[in-house]
């Protein structure tokens, strides 16, 4: 029986920071320079907010949102909102490139999910590599910012010591930045983490606060 998952599109980075990685297209899915938008690249060249994929019945759409070195498609930039074709080429600005596949079916065997991933008994498990994240057997979807993995990533590394909040904001926007970095921005980044998992699993309570401490990763067996 084929998973319902493989029906879905998706689009698989290459000639950049995020490449060999793939994101399921659901709903929509924006990337930007931001560190919450659901791609974040992190070069200058990228806008905040630089372009959007999203889904509608009639398919797949790549738009620039405005951004100030452009979107191309197959080598030439947009203007406006283009339905994606198979195989499709994209190009935010000169920093990042994705392909585009009209279904998890046509993915190749290298970005299958490691058996040693599959293999783990924990309820919650990630993979660094495609920066996939299961509850269970449910794939977290649309995939985690890149903010949102690098610290569940941190958490899932530590398996269930305490991670401190200088350490947290070190490791997800860098030892440069993070003196920039307030109080309240780590803690809106956790209040999203936590809200997109439990759109997955509403009864467990992966991120825990250990208050004068940092935050751990409570992570049963499933």
């Amino acid at each position: 029986m084929k998973n319902s998952m493989e029906e879905l599109p998706v689009i698989i980075g290459q000639a950049g920071p995020h490449d060999g990685q793939r994101w399921t297209i659901k709903e929509g899915i924006v990337i930007g320079r931001d560190a919450d938008s659901d791609i974040m690249v992190a070069d200058r060249k990228v806008s905040r907010k630089h372009a959007r994929f999203y889904s509608t019945p009639d398919g797949v759409f790549i738009e620039d949102l405005g951004s100030k070195n452009g979107t191309h498609l197959n080598s030439k930039r947009i203007d406006e909102p283009v339905l994606l074709q198979d195989g499709d080429i994209v190009q935010v600005a000169l920093a990042q490139q994705f392909v585009y596949l009209s279904s998890d079916a046509t993915l190749p065997l290298e970005f299958d999910h490691p058996e040693e991933i599959a293999s783990r008994k924990e309820r919650l498990r990630l993979d660094k590599r495609t920066r996939q994240v299961w509850i269970g057997g449910t794939e977290v979807n649309p995939p985690l910012s890149v903010a949102q993995f690098i610290m569940l990533e941190i958490l899932y590394q530590r398996g269930g010591r305490v991670v401190s909040r200088e350490e947290l904001v070190d490791g997800i926007w860098g030892e440069e930045e993070a003196y920039e970095v307030s109080h309240q921005a780590l803690d809106a980044l956790v209040r999203r983490l936590r809200d997109r998992l439990k759109a997955v699993d509403a009864e467990s309570h992966f991120i825990v606060t250990v208050r004068g401490h940092g935050l751990r990763l409570e992570n049963p067996p499933e």
